[in-house]
Parts: structure tokens; sequence; C-alpha cells
């Protein structure tokens, strides 16, 4: 490849690429001018608390980047680290005083959890105008719905994206490659209730790449390192990339990847995230969204005396 063969290819896989970490410093930076606004009107500053049991390291940075975020745009964080010996019941004891604390709008609980505690049972214990990881079946329930409810991070920051880069989504094909409860169901519902036609396909789904390559949109969330490449891509068409993986080369070398391919997909997508660096700072800078979002609404039905979620 020629010198200016080099610098064509360059740029058309910088006009590709989405850039989701320039996008969440913008979104936060939105939400501190809206935070400001909010103590300046209330009286009151949005309160975020954090509840990690255990020493993951991987749960440890994340818990760290969300109490940094949080301050950055000026919502008050709390704390909360609990030995791996920690108990179910002294679990929910702690979500129950946080439900009634007035300080805090939002409540997350960093998953995964030991394997001697229920994660739905810790779930279903948080207040669900305070549950800022729109997890708990009522936020659920509301999303299906199509009602206004807390919508988890990592979808909402996926939809954010689509409507920066694609304007209206409606009468666009979506194919969804993965189908938990975190990301691959909420994100389908999302772009259904955004008026796209949308496909989940998983592990028990037949013909996937001819599949993927009838979607105008592409979501991909099941953990497994590039298994997305060229051949499951239709020209031209906008892929998101949810996976985190690391895996090792010969020389032992760490890296992270995606579950797409990016160098494959790059040849072919019209629009496509990067791993680092798309959907990641997203999910953040969501969560930051939705707690003002929680906030707002609890000073709304303080007031009010009632209301939906918002």
């Amino acid at each position: 490849m020629n010198q200016l063969s080099a610098s064509q290819a360059i740029e058309e896989t910088c006009s590709i690429v989405i850039d989701g970490k320039a996008f969440a410093k913008r979104l936060r930076g939105e939400v501190a001018e809206e935070v400001a606004s909010f103590v300046a009107d209330t009286g009151h500053q949005p309160g975020l608390a954090v509840v990690l049991v255990g020493s993951d390291p991987a749960s440890q940075v994340y818990v760290r980047t969300k109490m940094r975020q949080a301050e950055e745009v000026g919502i008050a964080s709390f704390q909360h680290l609990l030995g791996s010996e920690t108990t179910e019941a002294q679990l929910l004891s702690l979500i129950t005083l946080l439900n009634e604390d007035d300080s805090v709008d939002g409540i997350l609980v960093q998953l995964p959890l030991p394997e001697h505690i229920n994660e739905s049972a810790v779930i279903e214990a948080i207040d669900p105008a305070k549950d800022v990881d729109g997890f708990h079946p009522i936020n659920v329930g509301r999303l299906s719905a199509g009602e206004p409810g807390m919508v988890p991070c990592t979808p909402l920051g996926c939809l954010l994206l689509l409507q920066d880069r694609l304007g209206d989504l409606s009468g666009m094909k979506a194919v969804v490659v993965g189908r938990s409860n975190i990301v691959g169901k909420p994100i389908g519902q999302l772009l259904l209730n955004a008026n796209c036609t949308v496909t989940t396909l998983h592990s028990r789904s037949r013909d996937m790449v001819a599949e993927c390559r009838r979607a105008d949109i592409l979501v991909v969330a099941v953990g497994l390192p590039e298994m997305i490449g060229a051949e499951h891509i239709k020209p031209g068409a906008t892929v998101l990339d949810v996976g985190i993986n690391r895996i090792e080369n010969d020389k032992g070398e760490k890296r992270l990847v995606g579950d797409v391919d990016f160098d494959a997909a790059a040849s072919k997508a019209g629009g496509l995230t990067p791993v680092p660096g798309g959907i990641g700072p997203m999910t953040v800078a969501c969560l930051m969204r939705n707690t003002l979002a929680a906030a707002r609404q609890r000073s709304h039905t303080s007031v009010t005396g009632g209301g939906k979620t918002s």
C-alpha cells in the first residue's frame, strides 16, 4: 500500500468510528450544567450510593470511575465497601437504610455479587425510584410497556449514540446479538420503542450470518472475542460493539477487544464503535444522567405527592 492509499485508509476508518468517549464527555458536561441548575432551584444535591461487596479488581475499578465522575458532575457520592463475607441479610439491611435516606437519590449495587448472595433478591429490594441501574422488575416492566422509568445504562448509551449518529430510527432493521437481561433484552425493547423492526439472535438462532446481514443497525453483546466479522455486516450498517474481552497473544501480552473484529468490520460498516472507547464510557455517563433523573422525580414527587418515575 503506498503512502496515499494508507492515508486514505486511515481517514476512512476514522470517519466510521463512533467515538463514545467524546459523546460521553459532552453528555457529562450537559449533566453537570443541569445538576447545578437543579441544586440552585431545589437546594438539594443529587446523591448516588454505590455498594461493592468483595474485592473483585475489575469491580473496584468500575466503582472508582463512577465515584470520580459523580464528583465531576456535582453529584454527591456515597461509597459502601463491604467484605466478601457480608451476608445477604446484612446487604439487604443496608439497602433498606439507603432506600430511606433522603440524601440518596440513586442506589447501585455493583455486580456480580458473591455466590452466596441472591442477586435477584438484592435488585428487588432497591426502591424502583432509586434503581439507577434500571434492573428492578418494575422498571423492566415499564420499559416493556413503553412507560417512563429507569432504563439500564448501557442500553441507554447505545440508543443515544444511535440517535446522534442516525437521527430518527423509525423503520430501520435492527438486529441484537445477545439476550441478556442487562443489555440484549433492554436494548431490543428500546429499539422497538424507537420504531425499529427488531430481531434478537442468541445461541440457538439459525443462520446468524444471514440474519445479521439484514441489519441496518447491529448491536452485539455476547462476550465472545471478535465473533462478528465482515461476513456478518451489511455494507453501510451501523455496528455497536458492547463486548469487552481481555485476550492474550502468543507472547503473553494482553489487550482488550470487543465481540466484533474491528479491522474486518471497518471494511463494511458505515459506523462502528471501538473497544475500548465506544460503549463503555457511555455507560457511566448514563448512570449520572439517571441519577439526576431520579433526583428530579423524587423532588417532584415530594412536592406533588405522586407521579410517574422519569
